[in-house]
């Protein structure tokens, strides 16, 4: 989540359902082995070597990625005031707005089954992508994972991650060309890390896929899943302080961040 920006990196970290063999591949070293080295560990995860083939095959590492992850620690040094003053201007409320009508009787039923108000959601979606119309990140998905795995900083992390997305390919929620993202491997409209696409991800619209790229539905129902899984409760207050804000935490861990959901979600209200 947050691609441009990429705070933390990954900002929302979590366990994924396959599980990362003790033998996992080792980081540093010639690139190629490691590749190997993961596509076997993939191969027994019961991942297709099809789906193997056609994701790993001629990867290559891509500097600019572990350039961009380095210049990008600490990326929230801005005050709130500094920051939301970018990010929260008369157009991008308008268009909230607009979009909170559009999608009245989806949000609705999203509200009542998860319990996360309709500003919310739309204040996330249109933080991360300008609704879905902005940049959802134009980078390959598996040369950045293979890129920031083979790096040992966060080797085990991004593994994981990158066994997510396979397992997203594999389950046919995403096809091969739209595995496309940001500089941690963010995907679709509200960038949810493929680990999070695993473990939070709706089929919302009962195509029988997650698309977190293409179906609104699939995207607001998605992250309100994230949301409530990590403790929202209906009907709170979601200010800073608050127990929602917390619960945000999974979705953001910037304070600064949280506290512009916060302020935008009450613009598109008339707060």
């Amino acid at each position: 989540m947050i691609a441009r920006t990429l705070v933390l990196a990954v900002s929302v970290l979590v366990s994924v359902s396959i599980a990362k063999p003790a033998d996992a591949a080792q980081c540093g070293g010639d690139f190629n082995t490691f590749v190997a080295a993961v596509s076997r560990d993939a191969a027994a995860a019961g991942i297709s070597q099809s789906v193997i083939s056609q994701a790993l095959g001629g990867v290559q590492l891509d500097q600019a990625v572990l350039n961009f992850d380095r210049r990008q620690r600490g990326t929230f040094r801005k005050s709130f005031e500094q920051y939301v003053a970018t990010r929260v201007g008369a157009g991008r409320i308008k268009i909230g707005r607009a979009m909170l009508q559009r999608h009245a009787s989806l949000l609705s039923r999203i509200e009542r089954q998860f319990g996360v108000p309709p500003q919310i959601l739309v204040a996330i979606w249109g933080l991360e992508t300008d609704f879905g119309k902005g940049d959802m990140g134009k980078l390959p998905v598996f040369r950045v994972l293979a890129t920031m795995a083979h790096d040992c900083r966060r080797t085990e992390l991004f593994q994981t991650e990158l066994m997510a997305a396979l397992k997203i390919v594999q389950r046919g929620d995403l096809r091969l060309n739209d595995m496309i993202g940001a500089y941690a491997g963010e995907i679709g409209q509200t960038q949810f890390l493929p680990s999070s696409y695993i473990k939070y991800g709706v089929d919302y619209d009962g195509n029988g896929h997650v698309d977190l790229r293409h179906s609104v539905p699939d995207v607001l129902a998605s992250t309100a899943n994230l949301l409530k899984t990590n403790g929202w409760k209906a009907g709170g207050d979601y200010h800073q302080g608050s127990a929602n804000f917390d619960a945000m935490r999974e979705w953001n861990r910037s304070e600064v961040y949280r506290q512009t959901i916060a302020y935008f979600a009450d613009k598109l209200i008339g707060r």
